[in-house]
């Protein structure tokens, strides 16, 4: 009844099929590819800079940038480029698409549900962004600034050249940018006894600063049959967060806390793609990625104090190859293998009242040697179907030395079935059932700690990946302009990865641990509607909604609950207004409130962010610039957050306090102008 509902809805205010003159096939019939070409035509009335504006606007499609995981096969976002997924794990899908200029790009290709010589990299749907060949010298400057509420000023610049001549092409960009984080504010903290009598209230005034910059580089060319592309990357982030507690009772006093975040990355990788015959195609892919990261926090009280460190080294070598197959236009075949080598090393210190304590997994070495091989074939036996299937087989060796010292081997089988059945050209269903095993985050194998809420985290090498059985289904309806796409989801989790107590001699602290068997379930709605029926010509809201609901074992009382972290609701939605006479496009994008819960031993923590509200203007007075004006956070969304701390476990404790902070973040008014330049 809902999809009935939401279909008879996209009818009424999507135009007539027969006016649809802006969305064509890619290879007619629509109903024997599963692709939909949208070329730039599509796209005039709002004016794209470049193929982020273009890709943001494709019905019933969103970014998705991929996942923060090592090795390659797993990471991938969920757009290509002419066919290839960027080499590259560190620079950002979208910021990749938006160095495309919009009038490189000859057309986007939506890939539904799998088609044949597509590699899907797991995604349900893929974006192909195919560009213009040749073209010369061509640059974009960009200048923009930020006027925070309180009076600061953040400024940001970019720089990106490119060129492209006779099969060779190149690119590189430099940016640099100062932002805020607007989780921090002004506010009222307050910290109540079990009966709700208050024990300290203060005023808290913080604020985060960031600096950021990064270079990036490309350059492809045909090289022994093939073509041959290499990529790098650095980037530099400096972050500093301050906060003053200002305690009015019981008695005056002062709270401080400031933390440093500094983080250096560089990352190089290479691509080589060559045909072996008329149907066979071979990649090759070596990717190296290095991090340095230093944290430092201080905590300053009338009577108290506490200091955290933290000095992190991280590499990830990467090698991949794969054969492609394409022995008919109804079948592909794909089979290769990836090698990955990642390193950690950390040193972790932790100091109260100048006393240090001792921290499980403070100072650790560890190093994963992981090795995967697959094979993958998609078929489409006739008009209406499309079957993928797949099989990987994953196993890995992880050795910790230092303060936590083990070794261990794991093997995992991760196969994969898809099905796609299109009874017509505008309606798909698609079928997945699969074995997901996620990547174990270093993260999670060492300290870390938040000295303004007074939590310490320990770290736990000795842990095992999570594993969930996937199935999901999605119904997608289009119309001409509109589409509407539903998708449910279901995960049965084993070897769940959540917080559980670890004990030591110096007492007991929280840290990652696998807690058993557990469930997710997810409904997502993706709607994207033109509003030509109702009066506004050139307007069309889009949006996307997602459900979750999950279940696990608490380690500490024994009692079901959801999984720390996970979101139960968060929902995004944009209205735009494209107005092409007067060369402006305006609107207003809104990101949902949303909760997240984490289940300490002795606590339980929730952080609360209100909806984020940014109108927007974009003028483009002459071809070659665009002025681009935001309201953000129109609304003065605040940040909560609320932890119950107990006098000791959960499930043989009483409540010693409940401490609430409640900070506000006011407006920010940010301009940018762009000006491209050459072909």
């Amino acid at each position: 009844m809902i999809v009935q509902a939401l279909a008879s809805a996209l009818a009424l205010a999507a135009p007539d099929v027969g006016q649809d003159t802006q969305a064509v096939v890619a290879t007619a019939p629509a109903a024997t590819t599963g692709v939909i070409s949208y070329p730039p035509e599509f796209f005039t009335a709002s004016q794209p800079s470049t193929a982020l504006d273009m890709v943001s606007r494709l019905p019933g499609f969103t970014v998705d940038v991929g996942d923060s995981v090592r090795g390659f096969e797993g990471a991938a976002g969920n757009v290509l480029i002419d066919g290839q997924r960027p080499t590259t794990k560190t620079d950002d899908l979208e910021e990749i698409l938006r160095r495309i200029p919009a009038n490189q790009v000859v057309r986007i290709d939506l890939i539904r549900g799998g088609a044949p010589g597509i590699d899907m990299q797991g995604k349900s749907v893929l974006a192909n962004v195919v560009k213009k060949q040749g073209g010369g010298f061509r640059g974009v400057v960009a200048l923009s600034n930020s006027i925070i509420y309180d009076g600061r000023n953040m400024t940001g610049a970019r720089l990106e050249l490119s060129g492209d001549k006779a099969g060779r092409a190149w690119e590189a960009s430099a940016r640099y940018g100062m932002g805020v984080d607007d989780g921090a504010g002004e506010g009222r903290r307050v910290r109540s006894g079990p009966s709700g009598e208050p024990l300290i209230i203060s005023d808290v005034d913080s604020e985060g600063d960031t600096n950021q910059a990064t270079l990036t580089g490309s350059y492809a060319t045909p090289l022994f049959g093939g073509q041959a592309k290499v990529n790098a990357r650095l980037f530099n982030d400096n972050f500093k967060y301050e906060e003053i507690n200002r305690i009015t009772f019981p008695t005056l006093g002062r709270e401080g806390t400031i933390e440093h975040y500094d983080e250096f990355q560089t990352e190089l990788g290479g691509n080589f793609t060559r045909g072996l015959g008329a149907k066979t195609t071979m990649e090759l892919i070596a990717l190296r990625k290095d991090e340095t990261q230093d944290i430092t926090s201080d905590f300053r009280a009338d009577a108290a104090s506490a200091r955290f460190s933290l000095s992190r080294d991280t590499s990830e070598t990467i090698g991949r190859a794969v054969l492609k197959h394409r022995p008919t236009d109804q079948i592909s075949l794909e089979a290769g293998g990836e090698v990955a080598i990642n390193i950690l090393e950390s040193q972790t210190a932790y100091a109260k009242d100048g006393v240090n304590v001792p921290l499980p997994a403070a100072n650790v070495r560890i190093q994963e040697d992981r090795g995967e091989a697959f094979a993958k074939g998609v078929w489409r036996p006739n008009s209406k179907w499309t079957i993928e299937a797949g099989l990987r087989y994953e196993a890995s060796t992880i050795e910790s030395s230092g303060d936590v010292s083990l070794e261990k081997s794991l093997y995992y089988a991760k196969p994969r079935l898809a099905l796609t059945w299109s009874p017509q050209p505008a309606t798909q269903v698609r079928f997945r059932f699969e074995r997901v095993v996620d990547q174990l985050d270093f993260d999670d194998f060492v300290a870390d700690s938040s000295l303004n809420t007074g939590v310490i985290t320990a770290g736990n090498p000795d842990l095992v990946p999570e594993q969930a059985w996937v199935s999901e289904a999605a119904f997608e309806q289009r119309y001409a302009g509109a589409a509407i796409v539903l998708t449910v989801r279901h995960s049965a989790l084993s070897d769940a990865i959540d917080r559980a107590p670890v004990f030591l001699p110096t007492g007991v602290f929280d840290a990652p641990s696998n807690i058993g068997d557990g469930t997710k379930d997810e409904l997502i709605l993706s709607l994207s509607v033109p509003l030509a029926k109702l009066g506004l010509e050139g307007a069309t809201i889009k949006g996307e909604s997602t459900w979750r609901r999950s279940e696990v074992t608490d380690p500490t009382t024994g009692e079901k609950r959801e999984i720390s972290g996970l979101r139960p609701l968060e929902w995004e939605a944009h209205f735009t207004h494209d107005l092409p006479a007067h060369r402006l496009t305006w609107g207003v994008d809104v990101y949902s409130a949303w909760r997240e819960t984490y289940y300490r031993f002795d606590e339980i923590s929730t952080d609360k962010l209100k909806a984020f509200v940014v109108p927007f203007a974009e003028w483009k007075p002459r071809s070659d610039i665009v002025i681009r004006a935001e309201l953000q956070n129109a609304t003065n969304r605040g940040f909560r957050h609320t932890r119950t701390v107990y006098d000791g476990p959960r499930n043989t404790s009483q409540v010693a306090f409940v401490d609430d902070r409640d900070l506000q973040f006011g407006r920010m008014y940010w301009v940018r102008i762009r000006k491209s330049f050459g072909g």
